[in-house]
């Protein structure tokens, strides 16, 4: 994979982003000292990793690493009357280089996705959409984002990664995104887990993938984003 560009950054391989949620595990200074472990772990992978911890941990986090750093969400809304809203600036001012949209456990309409990328975009900032399938990889990609993220909702959390389940939405997607904006990357999440999902992933056209719980819920999470970063190569 040659060297490509996300928000300023020069990405020399694939991109392995890692959502902390807001697992006890990452909650606190808890979500610091994981952080940190990640950071080891990724220290030796050609892979760029980055982090999306909880909103109320994003400064702390931005700040403790050097890895990227992304906010779970952000709002359409403009700074001003907006209380209780995410706003593009204050999470590039807490440091994060972008923003996940539309997680199956944050779900947005289509209209914010749409004024929330050019928010992001405005901000320098990258967009990271998540879709459940094919076709609203290709709905959400005719809007701009940087990356799309195919993750089948009933897959995430589980044991069962969807290159193994359904490979054919990760083919798919990839090619529904480029049809529509080729500049686009696409990443694939849902039971990611293993070398063997990361290695499946890029086979299949993928830029990376989107991690969680089988990274911070594991016993050794240092140990298992090792363990998932050799799937690199």
């Amino acid at each position: 994979m040659p060297p490509w560009r996300l928000a300023g950054l020069v990405l020399a391989g694939p991109l392995v982003i890692v959502n902390l949620k807001v697992y006890r595990e990452a909650t606190g200074r808890a979500a610091i000292q994981l952080a940190r472990r990640l950071e080891d772990a990724a220290a030796s992978s050609r892979a760029t990793v980055a982090l999306v911890p909880g909103l109320a941990e994003l400064a702390p986090v931005a700040a403790a690493v050097g890895l990227p750093v992304l906010a779970q969400h952000v709002d359409a809304t403009p700074p001003g009357q907006g209380t209780g809203h995410v706003t593009a600036e204050s999470v590039r001012e807490a440091g994060a280089v972008g923003s996940l949209l539309n997680h199956s456990e944050r779900r947005v309409p289509v209209d914010h996705v749409a004024r929330a990328v050019l928010r992001l975009r405005e901000n320098a900032l990258a967009s990271v959409v998540c879709a459940k399938d094919v076709a609203e990889s290709a709905a959400l990609a005719a809007h701009g984002p940087d990356l799309v993220a195919v993750e089948p909702p009933e897959l995430i959390g589980g044991n069962v990664s969807v290159t193994s389940a359904e490979p054919h939405v990760v083919s798919g997607a990839v090619e529904a995104v480029k049809r529509v904006a080729p500049k686009t990357r696409v990443l694939c999440g849902a039971g990611v887990k293993t070398a063997e999902d990361v290695r499946k992933a890029l086979a299949l056209g993928a830029d990376g993938v989107l991690l969680a719980s089988g990274v911070v819920l594991a016993k050794d999470p240092g140990r298992a984003l090792e363990d998932l970063l050799e799937g690199v190569g």
